[in-house]
């Protein structure tokens, strides 16, 4: 692959700031696609699409120019020009110097009588003629009208030291130096039966285009390989996880499992005992089980999870339970203590801050198989941790893990089972892209006792009476707010800010404070308090969305509630409703940003889960909603799991052909697709083998 080094233009020292962003040769930068499109053509060529942002821009003849001075100490460099549709201005601000001209550039790149093209913002929404200006060019300039100006133009991610301008310009020549020179990876009877782009005209149309039909066309031919990519690799993953054998296997003794399951002091659900049943089929299966288990906030994954590690104890196996937060960790440890009081069963909490002689005696008495279960957050997955008999590995949230975080704490253990959870429902296509190597249980009904939680917009006022109200009944109440420090935004509410005013508003009652930034302890000793009725309001941020478990709490308030996802409000929604009293969760929104109008209502029409993730994921696209693209789970650039559907429905029905006729891509027309499977998800993920 040739360096990008050797791009013209680009040399040694830009070369190592594009390697920040991942890219070194020109293949890299080919595949370093625009994170959008402007259409910077004049008004009267402009096409109507949603993958095109128009710009406000000028063309005309430069009359007269005007250097300004302002108080400030700010100059204001105006150029006047004459367009076809009348008279125009662009302004160019500068910091003055009294050392050199500030305007020396501009003055001699915008004389009066040349002909330029000027982007920019408009100074006022109303006069699209006036523009505090961005970008300019000489109007005979060739080389800016083939990329910057005049035509549809790519807008990439940067970092410090590249700008918007060199990127396009280095992307241009790489176009002309490569696109086109690799052989299509995809075999011919997909291409021609799909109707898709070849990769060389592709590779120029998705950063030049010249036209919105032949854009849209060129982005089909790359998410259509993405996401059979990715189909693939999960299809061969799942084969080759079913193809090893464990070399252990369970029996159901009940010796654990009954006093459990008769001190719970409740009956399973109908949805529980299927995910129960299920589970416990895979875990005395010939090989390693692979399973998720989804169900709503509140329907009771935990005492199901519970049983499966109940299960490996019985037979002399150790499991460990990864959690998110070290919040949620320590709350399932509460949780576990309440469920495995009398049972014998050893269990611990492994903490990131924990003294070192605590935690030298806690590893070695893992690694002696003297703990049964181990709770922890990302620190279970440390380099010291080590296991005498890993049997069962669960991972809590699934969604802030990704791929190789999962696959490190299951390599732990000798081909250990997995049990991931989620809260968040996914969609049976999604599920079936995402996490293709894994079996789906899912819990539908919620517990018997649990409560609808009846939800609606409010004021902070009408919210605040309301908690006051909840108080003098003996009920606890959450209030939560979206940062812990305040914020140049006027909007938004803070933690801190705000407990000192709660504090004084409810005098008279016990106010109390959570947020990420305190210390293990602080955080310990108020989750307790409050569980333990010892506080009246929490005021807390989002950090309480899962896990916090107290009956007595009827009523959450969210302030800029427009800020959060929906799965993040039905998340803290979930906090109340889990005992006996009638509860509530009050909307307080300070402002109105994007869909969150559509966000809010719908919190207040459904109280399911299910409903909300799938208008979730419609609203906001899945990679936000499920955490892929943050954790590495793949490496879309382009495709977008729940808007682009259909294309993953052809993909999963192409690569169920592909595998059907040909298991290991082995005959010939297949060579290159496997090669390119092999360097994307064996070398550089690591998730399938494909030596």
């Amino acid at each position: 692959m040739a360096s990008i080094q050797f791009l013209k233009g680009v040399g040694p020292k830009k070369a190592e700031l594009f390697g920040r962003l991942g890219i070194e040769s020109l293949d890299d930068l080919l595949s370093y696609f625009p994170r959008k499109w402007e259409d910077r053509r004049l008004p009267a060529a402009r096409e109507t699409s949603p993958l095109l942002e128009p710009v406000p821009l000028i063309k005309g003849r430069i009359k007269r120019v005007r250097d300004m001075y302002t108080a400030g100490g700010l100059r204001i460099f105006k150029v006047f020009l004459e367009t076809a549709r009348g008279e125009a201005e662009a302004s160019f601000f500068k910091r003055h110097s009294p050392r050199f001209d500030v305007f020396g550039q501009l003055r001699k790149d915008l004389p009066e009588g040349r002909e330029v093209w000027i982007t920019g913002v408009p100074e006022d929404p109303l006069f699209q003629s006036r523009l505090r200006a961005a970008e300019y060019y000489a109007a005979d300039d060739d080389r800016a009208l083939r990329m910057h100006v005049g035509r549809i133009v790519p807008v990439y991610p940067l970092t410090e030291g590249l700008t918007g301008r060199f990127v396009r310009e280095a992307v241009y020549e790489a176009v002309l130096a490569g696109a086109g020179a690799a052989p299509d990876f995809l075999p011919p009877e997909l291409v021609a039966g799909r109707g898709l782009m070849s990769p060389g005209p592709a590779a120029r149309a998705i950063h030049f285009p010249e036209n919105n039909f032949e854009l849209e066309q060129a982005r089909r031919r790359f998410i259509y390989e993405e996401l059979l990519l990715l189909a693939l690799a999960w299809a061969i993953k799942r084969r080759q996880t079913r193809s090893v054998a464990k070399g252990f296997a369970y029996e159901v003794k009940k010796t654990l499992l009954a006093p459990f399951r008769a001190g719970l002091g409740f009956r399973f659900t109908a949805g529980q005992a299927r995910a129960i049943n299920e589970i416990f089929a895979d875990m005395r299966a010939p090989t390693p089980m692979a399973r998720l288990l989804e169900g709503d906030v509140g329907s009771g994954k935990t005492v199901v999870a519970l049983s499966a590690m109940l299960l490996a104890a019985e037979n002399g196996g150790q499991s460990v339970f990864a959690a998110p937060t070290e919040i949620l960790a320590e709350q399932h440890y509460l949780t576990f203590g309440r469920f495995l009081k009398g049972l014998g069963v050893r269990f611990a909490l492994l903490k990131g801050r924990m003294k070192a002689s605590e935690k030298k005696k806690m590893i070695e008495d893992l690694a002696a198989g003297r703990i049964d279960i181990l709770l922890g957050t990302h620190a279970v997955m440390g380099e010291g941790v080590r296991f005498r008999n890993l049997r069962l590995v669960v991972i809590d949230e699934q969604h802030r893990f990704g791929v190789r975080q999962r696959a490190a704490l299951r390599a732990k253990g000798d081909r250990a089972d997995m049990l991931i959870m989620t809260a968040t429902p996914i969609p049976r296509t999604l599920f079936l892209a995402l996490y293709g190597d894994l079996d789906l249980s899912v819990i539908r009904e919620l517990p018997p006792g649990r409560r609808p939680v009846r939800t609606a917009e409010a004021t902070e006022e009408t919210a605040f009476m309301a908690a006051r109200d909840e108080a003098a009944r003996g009920r606890q109440v959450y209030i939560v707010y979206p940062v812990i420090e305040e914020t140049a935004e006027a909007d938004t509410k803070s933690v801190k800010a705000e407990f000192e005013r709660l504090k004084t508003l409810f005098r008279g009652r016990r106010v109390a404070m959570l947020h990420g930034r305190m210390s293990g302890e602080e955080k310990r000793l108020a989750m307790e308090d409050f569980a333990a009725g010892r506080t009246d309001i929490l005021v807390a941020t989002q950090v309480i969305e899962v896990g916090i478990d107290v009956p007595n709490a009827a009523l959450m308030v969210i302030n800029n509630a427009e800020r959060y996802g929906l799965a993040s409000l039905h998340q803290l929604r979930g906090r109340v409703g889990r005992g006996k009293h009638e509860s509530r969760c009050l909307l307080v929104a300070h402002g109105r940003s994007g869909d969150s109008d559509e966000r809010l209502r719908a919190m207040v029409a459904s109280s399911s889960g299910f409903e909300l993730s799938e208008k979730d994921i419609y609203i906001r696209g899945a990679g936000e909603i499920l955490g892929v693209r943050q954790h590495g789970d793949m490496d879309l650039k382009l495709a977008d799991l729940s808007r682009d559907a259909g294309l993953l429905a052809q993909a999963i029905e192409d690569r169920d052909a592909l595998l059907a006729a040909d298991p290991d891509l082995e005959k010939p027309g297949h060579g290159r697709l496997r090669r390119r499977l092999r360097e994307l998800y064996a070398s550089r993920w690591d998730l399938i083998d494909l030596s």
